[in-house]
């Protein structure tokens, strides 16, 4: 079993920038591929960014490649997100995943748990 945390997340003026963290429960967290989806009102869940387990392999979505930045501290037990140069279209709710193969597989949506997320606003 693995509980994650997200914190964070605020209220950004479009140019912004916010680093999100996912803080995991539990002693295996290391040996899980992680991810951040999003979910804005209306709008479909749509897989931002995802990380191997030991941080070497990492992929984005094309709407945050070059603006987004998934990284991890096995040590901590956390995943991070870092988001610049922020637009109003990344207003939503940011939440983490775990998923016990592939990072790749994150971004097909697979995902094995994940955390109730933390609201991203952008706005001026």
């Amino acid at each position: 079993q693995v509980q994650l945390v997200e914190s964070g997340g605020g209220l950004v003026q479009p140019g912004g920038s916010l680093r999100l963290s996912c803080a995991a429960s539990g002693r295996t967290f290391s040996r899980y591929a992680m991810g951040w989806f999003r979910q804005a009102p209306g709008k479909e869940r749509e897989v931002v960014a995802a990380i191997s387990w030991n941080g070497d392999t990492t992929y984005y979505a094309d709407s945050v490649k070059g603006r987004f930045t998934i990284s991890r501290d096995n040590a901590k037990n956390t995943v991070y997100l870092q988001m610049n140069s922020l637009k109003p279209e990344d207003t939503a709710v940011y939440a983490c995943v775990a998923h016990r193969t592939t990072a790749w597989s994150i971004m097909s949506g697979a995902r094995d748990y994940w955390g109730q997320g933390t609201q991203v606003t952008v706005s001026s």
